[in-house]
């Protein structure tokens, strides 16, 4: 019996790839057992199904930084998963990792986003008996509420990658691997990820004029670049580099660069994310999502919602689902709509 294409590919991934990475057909496999793809491999398939969910483009209108921002150049969570994908492959390929995985968990990474970002995580959080974790999130949307109910039905590797993915102010690289994803390329995500936002942050910061190219401190210029351009390469290339000088069993960033863009999130925090300016937009945010919430929790979900988008008979998390899967601009409109009042039509 002639091969498969996707047998083809998979004998092709033992050949090219490193033994550090994690081949589509070594997969644990599925939540539930289904018939595999004649053409595409396992991760392959995954990354389809993660671009063509609801919520994947949902993305398009929820907040980066800046809330519903009105200029076409800021960032919004959906420009994030692309370039959080573009340089977790870049630096994939170079480590002859699965170039499919990757791009799976960096493009599904942050599908369980809230409404307004983290603000609206904080709120979901508090009002959630069950707390409210982005990332867990993400893997519910993936596992149960996308496909009406059935979820995306994705690989181990890449639901443990989602979950796996957030760091907060946390270490990048803890030295307790038990705090990080299973395989190579969760890894690779999670650093992208944080590659991606410190990078674009201060574009979108410097954009918004909430700080100034002189703010930077000198020593970030000096060890990882002027431009937003030149600082990604820096950090791709120590990556890559200091990763295979380590054997390329372990990510790794030398000291400097990985002080350095310690530093860089540091300033982030105090110069943007924490400031009054955009703590203000923050607070009118959860004020919306906080009275959605509580809304929907007294009077119950439209009927079209629950038939559809929350399988859950539990009141408090299937508005937690509600909630979390709005838009920024679905989350205003709907606001508007049912809390402000209406103008009197005289006829």
């Amino acid at each position: 019996m002639a091969r498969t294409i996707r047998e083809e590919m998979e004998e092709n991934e033992e050949k090219i790839l490193s033994p550090h990475a994690c081949l589509s057909k070594n997969s644990k496999g599925r939540l539930r057992p289904e018939p595999e793809c004649d053409i595409r491999v396992a991760f392959q398939r995954d990354r389809d199904r993660i671009i063509h969910c609801k919520a994947f483009r949902r993305l398009k209108y929820k907040t980066q930084v800046f809330l519903a921002p009105a200029g076409d150049h800021y960032r919004t969570r959906l420009t994030h998963v692309f370039e959080v994908s573009q340089i977790a492959r870049t630096v994939a390929v170079a480590l002859k990792l699965n170039g499919h995985l990757t791009e799976a968990i960096a493009l599904a990474h942050d599908l369980g986003h809230t409404p307004f970002g983290h603000a609206g995580e904080s709120v979901l959080n508090d009002l959630h008996p069950g707390g409210f974790r982005h990332y867990d999130q993400s893997l519910r949307v993936v596992d149960i509420l996308e496909n009406d109910g059935k979820g995306l039905n994705l690989n181990h590797e890449v639901r443990d990658g989602i979950s796996m993915h957030s760091k907060g102010r946390k270490e990048i690289l803890p030295q307790d691997i038990s705090e990080l994803p299973t395989t190579m390329e969760g890894r690779v995500v999670r650093v992208a990820d944080i590659i991606a936002y410190v990078n674009h942050d201060v574009d979108d910061a410097l954009r918004a004029s909430i700080i100034k190219e002189e703010q930077l401190p000198s020593h970030i210029y000096e060890k990882l670049g002027r431009t937003h351009s030149e600082r990604i390469n820096t950090m791709v290339k120590d990556l890559i580099y200091t990763t295979l000088e380590g054997g390329g069993d372990r990510l790794t960033i030398s000291p400097e660069i990985m002080s350095a863009i310690s530093d860089l999130r540091a300033f982030l925090y105090k110069n943007v994310y924490e400031t009054n300016r955009v703590h203000d937009d923050f607070r009118k945010a959860m004020k919306v999502v906080r009275e959605l919430y509580n809304y929907f929790l007294e009077n119950g979900l439209p009927r079209e919602v629950v038939s559809t988008d929350s399988p859950s008979r539990d009141d408090h998390r299937a508005v937690c689902d509600f909630v979390a899967g709005m838009t920024d601009r679905y989350a205003l409109d709907l606001y508007h709509e049912i809390f402000l009042p209406k103008p009197w039509a005289v006829m």
